[in-house]
């Protein structure tokens, strides 16, 4: 009996003093250690993240992460050789940063646009051909309600666009609203030759002032405020009026600043208070066409062609 107890005293002895039971007890309480250290941070940082998708990835990310570091770990336990660890961890971070090189672009795109100020939400912008209002930033993706396409104008489509946060490394980042939230617009008025020229400037003149001379406040005193900012030159954010004609009509272009979500409806604004104020000169002021010019020419061949008897 007592040389059976000192026996199988002996085996668990030699069982718990083995170095392998120690590795192997120091790797399950790791492999414990692992998952729920997952578990844990999968929670806190997919806490404040609305959307689904980025949390998702989020989750994903961390447990690859986790899983990858634990099985390091590990291997690192049964290894006895520190030279073969360090390659290990050298293949095995290739091997990650490989597979996870978009990921790792985003989320220093992210960083980038969080801390360098290429957007933020609300702004007009376009990344990687897709333009938009920048509606949510998230670690991975920027979220776009996107303007254009078989819209004409600055007006939505209905399409909401995710575009990866990396694409601020690859493409230019074009903001239509960041520190200088207007723009320059134009639009070109075409009248008939042997109208009243000065008339028609006064008209011009009048009607842009009008409807975009709010603007020309606001927009003058934020460039001041950019010149002191950026190396930027003096831009004058007057309405301007230039003339040129050519064999068909009298064309007068009309330049001046808008903000930037207001192009389509100053247009219709100004092209329709324009046509107003032309139609009431009863004919000392007329918009030009095409079809008008060459009613007259055929008009005057005739004449010529038929002289009155």
């Amino acid at each position: 009996m007592t040389s059976s107890f000192d026996a199988w005293k002996n085996s668990v002895s030699n069982w718990v003093l083995n170095p392998n039971t120690g590795r192997l007890l120091t790797a399950l309480i790791l492999l414990v250690a692992t998952f729920a250290a997952v578990r844990i941070i999968q929670r806190f940082a997919t806490r404040y993240i609305e959307d689904k998708d980025n949390r998702y990835r989020i989750r994903k990310l961390v447990a690859v992460v986790g899983y990858l570091l634990g099985a390091l770990g590990i291997a690192s336990i049964f290894s006895d050789k520190l030279s073969q660890l360090t390659v290990m961890l050298g293949v095995a971070g290739a091997g990650i940063a490989f597979a996870l090189q978009e990921v790792i672009m985003s989320i220093a795109g992210w960083t980038a646009v969080s801390l360098g100020g290429f957007y933020k939400t609300g702004d007009r912008v376009q990344l990687g051909g897709i333009k938009g209002d920048v509606i949510d930033i998230g670690l991975l993706r920027t979220t776009l309600s996107e303007i254009g396409q078989w819209v004409d104008g600055d007006l939505y489509n209905g399409r909401f666009v995710r575009v990866a946060n990396s694409f601020v490394f690859k493409a230019p980042v074009v903001n239509y609203s960041g520190d200088f939230p207007f723009l320059w617009d134009e639009i070109t008025v075409p009248i008939r030759f042997g109208s009243d020229r000065s008339l028609v400037q006064q008209i011009l003149e009048h009607t842009v002032d009008e409807v975009c001379g709010h603007y020309e406040n606001e927009s003058s005193m934020t460039w001041k405020a950019m010149q002191k900012r950026y190396p930027l030159e003096s831009a004058t954010t007057k309405p301007l009026i230039t003339m040129g004609f050519d064999h068909n009509w009298i064309t007068y272009t009309l330049r001046y600043t808008v903000r930037f979500d207001q192009r389509r409806v100053v247009k219709h604004k100004l092209f329709s208070r324009i046509l107003e104020k032309l139609h009431a000169t009863k004919g000392k002021a007329c918009v030009a066409s095409s079809a008008m010019n060459i009613s007259v020419q055929q008009t005057e061949m005739k004449a010529a062609n038929h002289p009155p008897t």
